[in-house]
């Protein structure tokens, strides 16, 4: 099976459509799949659901989605830094489904484990717990979770192998594993892609079980993914 495209136009082709649900890893602009978000716009597809930890900024991430109107619900967990957002969502543009990050995270991983709910203390006596089912262990409320999967994940790795085995460069591998795992098709953009077997199986982060389509961006923008040291 052959899972290495040659251009993200080609790697969404035939897999992205209106109306769907889309998983993108990514934490702020660190990690993000750029160029798979880019072809996402140009593609035109609408009417999406887009589950991330955030919304991009403007211009910029999926923020170039905002722009375009081609979401209409994101599932997040930070939606600060975006001006074009805050528009939508306050001139009831958008749906917004705001969900703490670590029960995001729990979400997504339950979701490709095949864990249909769970439960969380985070959220009890809040409006994140308004019309969800409560219940109670060892004398503490509890408030039920149900898990996230998606039609299409759009991940960001640093490396792959032609068989879709990842590995993550530090914080820029965030939210990209759990992503991948919820999709039900996932899509990688990766720095670097290498020939199957080349990578020690030790050092793969996620396996190509869950990789349909990669794709190879050699030299993304990277807006944020820069080491910052102090003046000696």
């Amino acid at each position: 099976m052959n899972k290495v495209y040659a251009s993200a136009k080609e790697a969404l082709a035939g897999v992205v459509a209106d109306g769907q649900t889309l998983a993108v890893g990514g934490f702020g602009l660190c990690g993000i799949p750029e160029a798979l978000i880019a072809a996402l716009r140009d593609s035109g597809v609408k009417g999406l659901t887009c589950i991330s930890n955030n919304a991009g900024v403007d211009g910029f991430g999926l923020g170039l989605l905002l722009e375009t109107r081609q979401i209409k619900k994101m599932i997040s967990s930070y939606v600060g830094e975006n001006k074009e957002f805050e528009r939508q969502y306050l001139a009831g543009e958008l749906e917004l489904e705001f969900t703490p990050q670590g029960t995001l995270a729990e979400k997504l991983r339950a979701g490709g484990a095949g864990i249909p709910a769970f439960f969380t203390k985070t959220g009890v006596g809040t409006v994140v717990a308004e019309g969800k089912e409560t219940r109670e262990f060892d004398g503490q409320t509890y408030v039920m979770e149900r898990s996230l999967r998606a039609d299409v994940a759009l991940v960001k790795a640093a490396k792959a192998d032609r068989a879709g085995n990842l590995v993550f460069n530090r914080t820029a591998r965030n939210f990209n594993p759990v992503a991948a795992m919820a999709g039900k098709i996932t899509i990688v953009e990766v720095e670097e892609l290498v020939e199957t077997g080349s990578i020690d199986p030790d050092d793969v982060h996620l396996p190509g079980i869950f990789v349909q389509r990669i794709v190879l961006n050699a030299h993304p923008e990277k807006r944020i993914e820069q080491r910052t040291v102090r003046a000696k």
